[in-house]
């Protein structure tokens, strides 16, 4: 990622996380990235702030109280930050999803962080549940996600090596038809051209890479198929977690159910992707305690352990 690029995310988190106008001598102080001489970097604010608003993002203009001369003040509110993407190609969703997985990266970012801290110490109340931790963060097990959804919308042939669950390997040709994420895990549905006949495959028992081939010249996606249906078949599988009340605000939006147990809510979330999971786990610290499943446990153990070693 560039400099401006990181530069941009760190000014949106710090005018997202927010609860007042901040000045742009505050941004200028807090946000990493604006350097050189007070002119350059006011050159470079107003650039950032053209370049955000070119993306359809919303920035408030205001002061701290409208009956005094104050500096003005800029801020994002959570409900106007949004993007008018009208209509998307497969092809253009994976890079979509490509840049959320920058976006979830650099929301925990230390340069990030340090500004949230910046601004806290310069009084600037902080209001964490308005960053979106809940961005889905697309792993994609180190597998090329865009050759994959050009391979879909193309209906090109993937050829690749398939663990099997008896741990046999076999080579597999197959026509993708769909992607999705079931269980923490991702799942490619294909014609397998072995037996013409629809398949899923779960993308980490994938060996080494895909190739891509040319596709049959008439082909033609099942009748009644029922993508949504077949992916639905595998079992999605629920993290149990304790919540410290009046904490984990972005866990809590995700939950499907909560019950209380005295200091603590127990609340169930469906894992669609465990290592996002994990990472919003993480940030919240010990304000959060996670039963199941034990897989989920694992990663926030040795990822403690990491830190730990790292940290002293």
């Amino acid at each position: 990622m560039s400099r401006k690029s990181e530069r941009l995310i760190n000014l949106t988190i710090a005018l997202l996380a927010t609860k007042r106008f901040i000045t742009k001598s505050e941004i200028l102080k807090t946000v990493e990235g604006y350097e050189g001489s007070s002119e350059s970097k006011d050159r470079m604010f107003e650039r950032d702030k053209d370049d955000l608003r070119s993306l359809g993002i919303e920035i408030e203009v205001g002061t701290f109280d409208p009956l005094f001369n104050d500096e003005a003040g800029y801020r994002i509110k959570q409900e106007r930050y949004q993007l008018d993407l009208g209509d998307v190609t497969p092809l253009e969703i994976s890079l979509l999803s490509l840049a959320a997985q920058a976006w979830q990266g650099a929301s925990l970012d230390d340069a990030a962080q340090r500004a949230l801290v910046k601004l806290s110490s310069l009084g600037i109340a902080i209001d964490e549940a308005n960053l979106p931790h809940s961005v889905p963060f697309l792993s994609d097990e180190g597998l090329d996600i865009p050759k994959i959804t050009r391979a879909i919308a193309e209906h090109q042939i993937l050829e690749f090596t398939y663990r099997n669950y008896d741990l046999s390997l076999e080579s597999r040709r197959v026509v993708p038809i769909g992607l999705s994420a079931r269980s923490g895990y991702w799942y490619l549905a294909g014609v397998d051209q072995s037996i013409e006949q629809v398949r899923t495959f779960r993308l980490d028992r994938v060996i080494g890479t895909f190739t891509v081939k040319k596709g049959p010249k008439k082909f033609e996606t099942p009748e009644n198929l029922d993508l949504e249906n077949l992916f639905e078949r595998v079992k999605n599988i629920n993290a149990v977690i304790d919540v410290r009340r009046g904490k984990g605000t972005s866990l809590r939006a995700l939950a499907t159910s909560m019950k209380s147990i005295g200091e603590w809510d127990q609340v169930e979330i469906p894992i669609i992707d465990i290592k996002s999971l994990s990472a919003l786990i993480l940030w919240h610290g010990d304000d959060v305690y996670v039963h199941s499943p034990m897989e989920l446990r694992q990663i926030i153990i040795s990822s403690l352990k990491e830190i730990s070693v790292t940290h002293g």
